[in-house]
């Protein structure tokens, strides 16, 4: 009972950074019991000013199998540039073949920055965030159903950033292809329910992942009643609980746990 994802499999995207909400949600399901595939993508990160990990893959495949719990569990790491149409399909089979089998997708990726407000916009800059955040999402989602072979606890998880819950004025393209994702969570989970999995999309807030400059961090502090931002364990507490069987009967829902944060003063 401690243990309650043990001889299960999963793989979690976008896992590149020991401060990612992924690495969070990976050590949970590690403790659980889970063998775990990690995802990455170090150049998107590099790119960002928040920076790659200094440790690179290997440590933070590390980290996370410090956590693991269950008999003969482990964990594996590639990565793959998910704006490429093929890579879904890459990772999932990478994934399937390290592992064995598959239970459990989070596909935690997302491509940020590049985009902007209204009257700034190209088309690449559209397509660049659907490809990584949408049609990517989808395309691992139909990889993984096509091999999963009907045993009980399979999951789909997608992350928002609660576009539906108020503007992100700065950010049309990532709010556009994110909202996507909660739009589709429905027809997805509908579609796989008579697999056996089941699918919903977790909206974790705001969350301290180092991206934020120091004025911008005190900025959001003070829109949570707790005083304090989200830490990666917040959404990952939860995923890894509607991973176990205690959340199957739970499908087709966008969750937002974002501990009462205000978006308006």
């Amino acid at each position: 009972m401690n243990f309650p994802l043990t001889g299960r499999a999963a793989l979690i995207t976008g896992v590149s950074r020991r401060a990612g909400i992924g690495f969070a949600v990976a050590r949970r399901l590690a403790a659980l019991g889970a063998s775990v595939y990690l995802h990455h993508h170090v150049p998107h990160d590099h790119d960002q000013p928040w920076g790659a990990d200094p440790g690179g893959p290997d440590a933070v495949a590390a980290g996370v199998a410090a956590a693991l719990a269950g008999p003969d569990a482990r964990v594996a790491h590639g990565g793959a540039d998910l704006a490429d149409p093929d890579a879904p399909e890459r990772v999932v089979a990478a994934a399937h073949a390290e592992l064995g089998h598959l239970d459990i997708l989070v596909c935690n990726h997302a491509r940020s920055g590049g985009d902007g407000p209204l009257g700034t916009l190209t088309a690449a800059m559209l397509d660049g965030h659907y490809a990584v955040n949408t049609r990517a999402s989808i395309l691992l989602t139909q990889a993984f159903a096509a091999r999963h072979d009907g045993r009980p606890g399979g999951r789909v998880f997608f992350m928002t950033s609660g576009q539906d819950l108020g503007p992100m004025r700065d950010q049309v393209p990532y709010a556009a292809s994110k909202g996507a994702l909660a739009s589709i969570t429905r027809t997805l989970a509908d579609t796989l329910a008579d697999r056996g999995i089941t699918l919903n999309t977790v909206n974790p807030g705001p969350v301290d992942t180092g991206y934020a400059p120091p004025d911008v961090h005190e900025q959001v502090r003070r829109h949570f009643p707790a005083g304090r931002w989200g830490e990666p364990d917040d959404p990952a507490r939860l995923i890894a609980w509607l991973a176990t069987d205690d959340g199957g009967w739970i499908t087709g829902q966008v969750i937002n746990t974002e501990g009462g944060f205000r978006r308006f003063d």
